[in-house]
């Protein structure tokens, strides 16, 4: 009756307070050694503090129950630490216990987290001494942690062992090339599974957006998007996202927009998607106004938001409002700037001709600048005439960071030029002579039609 009692004041418990009370009071009542207690203890106190449930987990007189294990295993996967969910699965082999087929995809869940390739095979020669290598939610699993490792033909490998396969198993394997970079082979994976009369679903429409989104290839999206009209299938978050995306990414920014105002619920990524797309298409004005109503929904801008508004301010040149909104970034945001930030506001100072300012961005960053951000500042040099007197290091920089680039050549030999450096330039078009290097000349180029034919694949599949 206690025990009942105290599990019912857990499950409604909200912080790690109110789990400190009920520590004591467990220990005192001797329910740490109640094994079936322990287990809903887990279940409920790691759903508001996995790692204060771990210390109570570790501190525990008794071996818990595989359950128990299973269920913190899990519960560090979604959380910021999943190679805890590693550790955990060898202090469980070390303590005797047998893993079942509930704890091999959570442990190879985080092995593909974290990039534990070794790990997760290791995983994968147990689970075939075990006997459950064909289970299918184990399979889908090992499959998804050797693509999110980048090993696709293992994963390939997995997908061909398994007798039987379902929508989940198809969709990783799509969702798998595509994280691979083999967006092409996405789709002829997909035109398998309809031979296979496995109807896709959101996820998997989601999985072929994104590769057509790696292929700019419009047509395909345009079709995917009447399939999904055609059958009547909602714009949830993500496949809404996905959709916006690939129009965005494709040119299209109209119908973007129109994709975006059409979903009834956004995420945060929904917007940022559609704030960068309006500024990469100099539609800046646009963007800083969907940024300002995002911030009034009560939604937090993130990282990648604000690398999407001063990227926006850059394009327009409204330097006042680009400083306004790194400054909230850091001190009302408390976002640390990454390496895209600080190119931001160097583009957008130097576009200005502010040349000193943009220098100072790069003297207090605290990591080295990359090439993007050395050749921005230069050829800001070059373009506003500053006869800038900088110490040589950043053209020295750029030159290791790229030594076979032509370009970087022509335009540190230009500034030397303009700061009255003759010599150096001489000996840079020498140097370059010397390499065998040339400055490649820009290109463009436009889609006569659909290369890889996935278009074709879309419309005999799901036509």
């Amino acid at each position: 009756m206690v025990s009942r009692q105290i599990q019912n004041l857990i499950q409604r418990s909200k912080t790690t307070t109110h789990l400190l009370q009920f520590q004591s009071l467990i220990f005192k009542t001797s329910l740490d050694h109640d094994a079936e207690f322990v287990s809903q203890f887990v279940l409920s106190a790691s759903s508001v503090s996995v790692h204060f449930t771990k210390l109570v987990f570790d501190s525990l007189p008794i071996t818990p129950p595989l359950f128990a294990w299973n269920t913190i295993i899990r519960a560090f996967t979604k959380s910021s630490t999943p190679i805890e969910s590693v550790r955990l699965f060898s202090q469980l082999q070390r303590v005797g216990l047998k893993p079942d087929n509930f704890t091999y995809p959570f442990v190879l869940k985080a092995c593909g987290q974290c990039l534990m390739l070794r790990e997760g095979g290791a995983v994968h020669s147990m689970i075939i001494k075990a006997g459950f290598d064909l289970d299918r939610y184990i399979g889908n699993t090992l499959l998804r942690m050797y693509a999110a490792c980048g090993v696709i033909g293992l994963a390939r490998r997995v997908f061909d062992e398994m007798t039987v396969r379902d929508v989940v198993t198809w969709s990783s394997m799509i969702a798998g090339h595509v994280a691979c970079n083999y967006p092409s082979d996405a789709f002829k994976v997909f035109r398998h599974m309809k031979l296979a009369n496995e109807r896709p679903n959101s996820v998997t429409l989601v999985s072929l957006l994104s590769a057509c989104t790696h292929l700019l290839d419009i047509s395909t999206g345009e079709s995917i998007h009447s399939y999904i009209i055609i059958n009547h299938m909602g714009l949830d978050v993500a496949l809404g996202t996905a959709l916006l995306e690939m129009y965005s990414k494709c040119g299209h920014i109209k119908k973007a927009f129109q994709v975006f105002n059409s979903m009834h619920e956004k995420s945060l990524q929904s917007w940022t998607i559609m704030i960068s797309g309006l500024a990469d298409h100099g539609c800046g004005n646009d963007a800083i106004s969907l940024f300002t109503e995002m911030v009034q929904t009560g939604l937090k801008p993130d990282s990648m938001s604000f690398a999407g508004i001063l990227s926006a301010c850059s394009h327009l040149g409204f330097v006042d409002e680009g400083q306004m909104y790194f400054d909230q970034m850091v001190r009302i945001y408390d976002i640390k700037p990454t390496m895209e930030h600080y190119g931001c506001m160097v583009d957008l100072l130097g576009r200005a001709g502010l040349i000193d300012e943009a220098y100072e961005i790069i003297k207090k960053m605290p990591m080295e600048p990359n090439s993007v951000i050395i050749r921005s500042f230069l050829g800001a040099c070059r373009t506003h005439g500053r006869n800038f007197c900088l110490d040589d290091n950043l053209r020295k920089l750029l030159l290791k960071l790229e030594p076979e680039l032509g370009a970087n050549y022509i335009l540190a030999a230009n500034v030397s030029i303009l700061s009255g450096f003759w010599n150096d330039a001489a000996d840079l078009r020498v140097a370059m002579k010397q390499k065998g290097l040339k400055k490649v000349p820009g290109r463009s180029w436009l889609e006569v039609n659909s290369g890889c034919g996935a278009e074709v694949i879309i419309k005999d599949a799901v036509g």
